[in-house]
This record gives structure tokens, sequence and C-alpha cells, in this order.
């Protein structure tokens, strides 16, 4: 469950700030694969990852993880 809400809430992110998958792994240092693993839930991110992508898309990272 917890994969799945920080995929869904990273690539809302993702989109609303208008980044590609592509443009977004390479700002966190990640490849495209590792990314797409997050954001389809099969993959936690670290707490620095979080971090990084929190960083880039401009967002709390508290808002990364919100349920609603």
């Amino acid at each position: 469950m917890e994969e799945t809400i920080w995929g869904r809430r990273i690539r809302a992110f993702r989109k609303l700030k208008g980044y590609t998958q592509e443009q977004l792994a390479y700002q966190i240092g990640v490849s495209v694969s590792v990314l797409g693993e997050i954001e389809r839930g099969n993959r936690v991110p670290s707490e620095e990852l979080i971090n990084q992508i929190s960083v880039v898309l401009n967002v709390a990272k508290e808002d990364l993880n919100s349920i609603n």
C-alpha cells in the first residue's frame, strides 16, 4: 500500500510540474526504469530519494505521501 501511495503522488506531482519521467529521473540521479518502478508501486523510494524528489518538484515531502 505504501508503495502505491508514493508512486501515485510522485507521478501526479511530476505531471503537474510538467516533467517527463526522463527529466525527473535525470534530476534525481536514477534511471528511468527505477523511477517507473517507484511510480508503479513496485519500489519504495529511500528517504534520500524522497528528499531529492521533493526538492526538484518543489513540494513538501509530506505531500508526496498524502493519502488525499
